[in-house]
C-alpha cells in the first residue's frame, strides 16, 4: 500500500504530498481493518504493514516517515482495544517490487547495488521475506502488539 508520496526535503515537501500519503497508507490500512473485523474470528490475527522508514532517520522521508509511523502506532493500540484478537505489523525495508517500478532500470538497481552494499545481511529484500514475517506473526498466536522490523538491518546504516 502507498506510493512515493510524502517523499522529499522537509522544507519543500508539499503538504499535500504528505496528506496523500496518509490516504494512501494510514486510512486505508484503518479502513480496510474496520471493513474486515465482521468477517475475521475474535481469536483471529490482523497484520498491518508499514514500513522502516518509521523507524530510520533518513533525510527526505518526514512525510512517509509519519504516515508509516501511523501504521505502526495502530498496531498495539488495537492489540489491546480488540483482544484477544491478535493485531502485529511488519515494517519492510527495501524490497525489490513492483513499487520501485517507476524508476529507470539502470538507477533502480545502482541504487539495490548501494543499499545491499550497506546492509549487514549484503542483499536488498525479496517479497518472500516479508511474506514469511507475515506469516511467522499470523502463526505465532502468542505474538501481540508487535512490529518486526524486516530489513536486513539497513535502518541500523541509513
Amino acid at each position: 500500500l502507498g506510493s512515493g508520496q510524502g517523499v522529499g526535503p522537509f522544507a519543500t515537501v508539499s503538504l499535500a504530498s504528505v496528506r496523500l500519503g496518509f490516504e494512501e497508507k494510514v486510512y486505508a490500512h484503518f479502513a480496510t481493518a474496520q471493513a474486515a473485523l465482521p468477517f475475521l474470528s475474535p481469536t483471529g490475527s490482523l497484520t498491518f504493514v508499514s514500513a522502516v522508514s518509521a523507524q530510520a532517520a533518513v533525510p527526505g522521508t518526514a512525510g512517509i516517515g509519519a504516515a508509516n509511523a501511523a501504521v505502526a502506532a495502530l498496531v498495539p493500540i488495537l492489540a489491546v482495544e480488540l483482544k484477544p484478537m491478535r493485531v502485529n505489523g511488519v515494517s519492510p525495508g527495501v524490497i525489490d517490487t513492483p513499487w520501485w517500478d517507476g524508476m529507470p532500470e539502470p538507477q533502480k538497481q545502482a541504487m539495490f547495488k548501494d543499499f545491499a552494499a550497506r546492509t549487514p545481511v549484503g542483499r536488498v529484500g525479496r517479497p518472500e521475506d516479508v511474506a514469511q514475517a507475515i506469516a511467522f506473526l499470523i502463526a505465532d498466536d502468542f505474538m501481540t502488539g508487535q512490529t518486526l522490523i524486516c530489513d536486513g538491518g539497513l535502518r541500523f546504516t541509513a
